[in-house]
């Protein structure tokens, strides 16, 4: 009786283990590796992925045999943030194309394979891979059904500048989004133009009230 008790009390340990390590979340960390994760819908001759960096260009990522390309001058962020951009080249049946605009990205993904495809295709949507707070707002973790996406998202470009995030629940199979919870605010920036601005409105309001006026002094009489 006292084995079999053992047994229980071990297998409920290593399934409490085995739970909990499949809810560690991974952070996305930076848009080079998610977009370096890629896995092309059709099958093509040749990819890459390129960077340019202040007029610069780096490959990121080159698959399949490399074929002459013509430096781009345009493309697509991620994050609202960056200085610099990226673009895709690609070669099919002998022919070229690029992708510079992010909208590009939908048919080139196709079919979602990974959480960096599935993080990709929210952004498209509006959400956003928030490098600066990956704890927050870039960050995944998954089980056998699903992909559970922690994204930001930009709320208010008005006074205050907002951005809130939220878990996303993306479906393997089909790649729709069957779940959005909201977990509030993480970035509220109020400017001196803001006229919301609480600072503003403290200082305001402390001009606004009246002053007391200082006491007369009682004027001396003469004898």
């Amino acid at each position: 009786m006292v084995k079999s008790k053992e047994k229980i009390s071990i297998i409920l340990f290593l399934f409490i283990g085995t739970f909990l390590f499949s809810q560690e979340k991974k952070k996305f960390f930076n848009t080079q590796n998610v977009l370096a994760k890629i896995i092309p819908n059709d099958k093509i001759d040749f990819w890459a992925l390129i960077q340019n960096n202040y007029g610069k260009n780096e490959e990121l990522k080159t698959s399949g045999t490399k074929k002459d390309y013509t430096p781009q001058f345009s493309g697509f962020n991620i994050t609202p943030t960056e200085d610099s951009f990226y673009y895709i080249v690609y070669s099919k049946g002998g022919n070229t194309s690029y992708i510079t605009e992010i909208s590009g990205l939908r048919d080139f993904i196709g079919k979602v394979d990974n959480a960096e495809e599935a993080a990709l295709s929210a952004v498209l949507d509006g959400y956003i891979i928030d490098e600066q707070f990956v704890d927050v707002a870039g960050n995944y973790y998954e089980d056998k059904t699903n992909y559970y996406l922690d994204l930001g998202k930009v709320t208010s470009k008005e006074c205050p500048y907002e951005k809130k995030h939220f878990t996303l629940t993306v479906n393997k199979a089909t790649a729709q989004i069957s779940q959005v919870k909201e977990n509030g605010t993480y970035i509220e920036l109020y400017t001196k133009k803001c006229p919301n601005n609480p600072r503003l409105l403290k200082i305001e309001k402390k001009e606004e009230e009246p002053k007391d006026e200082p006491k007369k002094k009682p004027v001396k009489k003469r004898r």
